[in-house]
């Protein structure tokens, strides 16, 4: 057993990690949100989900390294453990931010009823971090 094994589940933990705090956070927010629209006789909005749900996809590009790094036979163990650990910090954090970012958007929205292809955009621009991460881990392993 090689210690570059851990940074194939690292790929994977560590991205799942950061997507669990972002989509608590996005979720207690939304919550929060619904909860306020109810108290003033307001519709509350369905699209808040949408704000929820967007950290789950780091989990995804976790998986898609970890698979990446698990096939990469003529790869160091430096290098698999460096690109595990790492990179899926990085899409963990990607995560985890953008489900804050997501949880002011569900209130900004739910307050105003408006903006949501801009907190959208907000969300993609802080998704494609995890996005870079994973394409150009993989372009090297």
């Amino acid at each position: 057993m090689s210690f570059g094994l851990l940074g194939i589940g690292a790929a994977l933990a560590f991205a799942a990690i950061g997507s669990a705090f972002g989509a608590g956070a996005a979720g207690m927010a939304a919550v929060g949100a619904w909860k306020k629209c109810f108290v003033q006789n307001k519709p509350a909005p369905f699209m808040l989900i949408a704000f929820v749900g967007a950290p789950l996809t780091q989990t995804i590009y976790g998986f898609i390294l970890m698979n990446a790094l698990k096939d990469a036979v003529n790869a160091s163990d430096w290098l698999i453990l460096g690109a595990g650990v790492f990179g899926g910090a990085a899409m963990g954090f990607s995560a985890l931010l953008q489900g804050k970012a997501g949880a002011v958007a569900s209130d900004a929205l739910a307050e105003t009823g408006k903006g949501f292809g801009n907190f959208i955009m907000v969300l993609g621009l802080v998704e494609t971090v995890a996005l870079f991460v994973m394409v150009f881990l993989l372009g090297i392993v």
